[in-house]
């Protein structure tokens, strides 16, 4: 039997394995790994070469038969991360079917020693440690861990950190954040892991930053491309903050010199190897030829991973992008360009914020080919037309009394370019903000997920351990209390909807907070007073709803404090205790929660519930409406007027009935004929405030936020993207080309895989009026159909999605 090597042994093994020598922040990383006893957290800028350290962990795995997790938070760079792993176990003498992989999309070698998982995968395989055994598992890689800040993904990895093992070692690898002593502390106090810490602010390929106020976007470009190769800026990846701005600047960089001659020959043979014809492939290959890439959602996948493979091969002197690729998504570049530092709509955009703007500038500077990264942003055009027309006036001397030059003056003055007040402006000292700005602090982001509570409920009803891990979180002590709430508001929600019987009891109280007895059948149903009246314009949907929820007639139960705003310290004698769950028991209804994890399992256990008695188009409409679309592409895929859609049964025999008993509508926005007087009086009203026809989203929101008004973070948005490509009998492209969005083709594929996964989740829960079989019939069918349809487009992502469908319904994810 061969005998275990130590770690000294396996870390001199790994040193002598690397193909260069290490940074020395990357020798002190890999060297405290095999000291320490629970792990390391590498706080150092991107493009310190990371993955190198990653790696050691799992060479370690590998030598001693142990199994490692490599999670990342993205599944395009778990994916990339996957094929650099098993050429480095090729490397070292193990085979390439000794990395595995798995997320959402696909799955490779799933029984091998080293798993790339995307971090979802990870937190619900410790979810579920009946079905997954840690016990073999010898580490953890987190990778691009600074996500722990992110809104939305942080709290995977947060959770993930206190249900590990105490045998598993850490290793956390995150670019420069500013508390990563306050993290390592926080990590000991409230998960009793002693981690050790490698932190610098030094990166092997230095950044050079310029601030460029005399050029064009163009101009800048086709400088950055001149002269021999090891003089030239380039490859440059060009960061716009929309998808259409990405086309713009592509389109007018594909008239531009930009690529040599054999550069051309190169890029002709490689993209013959593929078909152009459809949606957005001609526009696309058009400039690939020009040397110049495109990368963002808007473009279908199979178009990004070229994109990807001829960014990589050097085929491409340029990509522009958005800054999704700054998160990890290894395309090698010279020089990052910035043409803006402003995000967002027109007449509203911001700074961007400095955390994404350090990750931009991390892109630039190639370890191994690079001396220097270059980081460029260049002035607003105006500024630079009114610089350009500045040096020409300065030339005019301002006595002169030559006629030319005063006719010239007379001109030029004429000519004179301005600030126009319709645009927002920028500056080198908002750059020199950006590049000074302190490092992200890492902290505890996102609420406790709906299913999650849900899952810890089910596997015991004390609330004390559930109250405990959320003590644990990184907050400061006001945000503690505030957590400690939001769980107790939850609680009551669950209560008040059936999923859970409290203990004790929660009293019932109203709007001051004093208590009250308990609603009897008459009074929980009474209409509203103002049943049949204008909804007020602050209840009002807009398309696509973060809305506060209308005033409900029938009340959840909630222990918010009086209306007076009072200390903290301060007692109100007129309120009772502060009330708070020993148990939540729960009913049968709640393992139905557990069975949803794309959506809001409340809201989408509550649209199940009522889509018995609806039309394929209107149960279309209502799964559609969950799964958000960006502005820019809603707007194009409306839900039909009533005069091309007619309301389904659901509309016209349940929600509108309901809706108006409850003065949460009136007839007109439900669709009903009003006289010319009430019409005139509605058109006299402010576009902003007058009263819309409600979808059938609409109305499914309007009456879930009267019934749960202390459920929020919840995204509606009526949309027809799904039942519009059904009736263009599933064909994608004519879709597409008839609405004119090939731009935005690779938005609408992911949503209509998307819309698969969905109906896939949905499919394990039915409405009360029909069987379990013939809900799951028809659900199926339709997804049959969009998968077909998706086929057509690019069948290698949608077997990929279908593949995930069937594991979750295999309950392996």
């Amino acid at each position: 039997m061969n005998e275990i090597p130590s770690r000294d042994e396996i870390a001199s093994r790994y040193l002598d394995s690397l193909p260069y020598p290490p940074y020395p922040v990357q020798e002190e990383a890999i060297l405290t790994y095999f000291t320490s006893d629970q792990g390391v957290l590498v706080s150092a800028p991107t493009g310190t070469g990371k993955t190198l350290i990653a790696e050691a962990a799992l060479f370690e795995a590998l030598h001693t038969g142990k199994q490692a997790y490599y999670t990342t938070p993205l599944i395009a760079l778990t994916e990339q991360k996957f094929a650099d792993v098993q050429a480095s176990a090729v490397r070292w003498g193990f085979s390439a079917d000794d990395v595995g992989l798995v997320t959402g999309n696909r799955r490779v070698n799933p029984q091998a020693k080293i798993l790339v998982v995307v971090a979802e995968i990870l937190l619900n395989r410790l979810l579920h440690k009946e079905a997954f055994d840690f016990a073999d598992v010898s580490a953890v890689v987190m990778d691009e861990f600074h996500s722990f800040a992110d809104t939305e993904r942080g709290m995977v990895w947060e959770l993930s950190l206190g249900l590990l093992p105490a045998h598993v070692r850490l290793l956390l690898l995150s670019a420069t954040v500013g508390n990563a002593f306050e993290f390592r502390m926080w990590l000991k106090n409230s998960h009793d892991r002693a981690i050790e810490l490698v932190q610098s602010f030094d990166r092997k390929v230095p950044l050079t930053f310029h601030w460029v106020g005399d050029q064009l976007l163009t101009e800048q470009l086709e400088l950055m491309a001149e002269g021999p190769e090891e003089l030239r800026f380039t490859p440059a990846l060009v960061f716009c903050f929309n998808r259409d701005e990405c086309w713009d600047v592509a389109d007018t960089l594909k008239g531009k010199p930009l690529v040599g001659d054999a550069q051309k020959k190169l890029l002709e043979i490689e993209l013959a190897q593929h078909d152009w014809s459809k949606g957005a492939g001609p526009k696309l290959k058009a400039i690939l030829q020009r040397g110049i890439g495109l990368h963002h959602a808007g473009i279908l996948p199979k178009y990004r991973r070229v994109v990807e493979e001829l960014f990589q091969k050097k085929l491409l002197t340029v990509c522009v992008c958005t800054e999704t690729l700054a998160a990890g998504i290894n395309l090698p570049a010279r020089s990052v360009l910035l043409p803006t530092l402003l995000k967002g709509k027109p007449g509203d955009k911001k700074l961007i914020d400095a955390s994404s703007a350090h990750q931009i500038f991390g892109r630039a500077g190639r370890p191994q080919y690079d001396r220097q990264g270059h980081v460029f942003s260049l002035a607003h055009e105006d500024d630079v037309k009114i610089l350009r027309w500045k040096e020409k006036a300065d030339k005019i001397p301002e006595d002169t009394k030559d006629p030319n030059l005063i006719r010239a003056r007379k001109e030029l003055n004429r000519k004179k370019p301005i600030r126009r007040s319709t645009e927002q402006y920028w500056g080198q000292a908002q750059f020199e903000q950006l590049r000074t700005a302190a490092p992200l602090k890492l902290s505890s982001r996102g609420q406790l997920p709906w299913r999650l509570l849900a899952y810890l409920l089910e596997a015991s009803s004390d609330v004390e351990p559930i109250r405990h891990l959320v003590s644990k979180r990184l907050l400061d002590s006001g945000k503690q209390i505030g957590a400690q709430k939001i769980l107790d508001r939850m609680l009551r929600t669950l209560e008040a909807a059936g999923y859970v019987t409290l203990d004790p009891p929660s009293p019932k109280i109203d709007k001051s907070g004093k208590p009250i007895a308990a609603e009897t059948p008459e009074t929980s149903e009474k209409p509203a007073e103002n049943a049949g009246a204008a909804v007020p314009a602050a209840t009002m949907l807009t398309f696509g709803s973060r809305a506060p929820a209308p005033a409900p007639v029938k009340k959840v139960a909630t222990n918010q404090p009086a209306t007076k705003k009072k200390k903290e310290d301060e007692v109100d004698p007129n309120l009772p205790p502060p009330y708070q769950a020993k148990h939540a028991h729960p009913t049968p209804q709640l393992e139905r929660l557990t069975k949803l994890r794309s959506i809001n399992p409340l809201y989408g256990v509550y649209i199940v519930d009522q889509l018995g008695i609806a039309s394929r188009e209107e149960r279309i409409q209502a799964f559609e409406s969950v799964l958000e679309l960006p502005g820019s592409v809603a707007r194009h895929c409306r839900v039909p007027p009533l005069g091309d859609m007619p309301a389904g049964p659901l509309a016209t025999e349940k929600l509108n009935i309901a809706l108006l008993q409850r003065g949460l509508a009136t007839p007109y926005q439900l669709g009903a004929e009003v006289s010319d007087e009430e019409y005139d009086a509605i058109m006299a009203l402010p576009f902003e405030l007058r009263p819309r026809v409600l979808t059938l989203a609409d109305k499914l929101r309007l009456q879930f936020d009267a019934d749960y008004h202390d459920v929020h973070s919840l995204f509606t948005q009526p949309c027809w993207v799904a039942g519009e490509v059904l009736q263009f009998a599933g064909n994608f492209e004519k879709y597409v080309t008839s609405r004119g969005l090939q731009k935005q083709e690779g938005v609408l594929f992911r949503h209509l895989l998307r819309m698969i996964l969905l109906l896939k989740e949905l499919s394990t829960i039915h409405p009360p009026e029909v069987t379990a079989e013939q809900w799951k019939l028809d659900l199926d069918e339709i997804a049959e159909q969009l998968t077909e349809a998706c086929r057509r487009v690019d069948p290698s992502s949608t077997d990929k999605v279908i593949e995930e469908a069937q594991r979750a319904a295999d309950g392996e994810l």
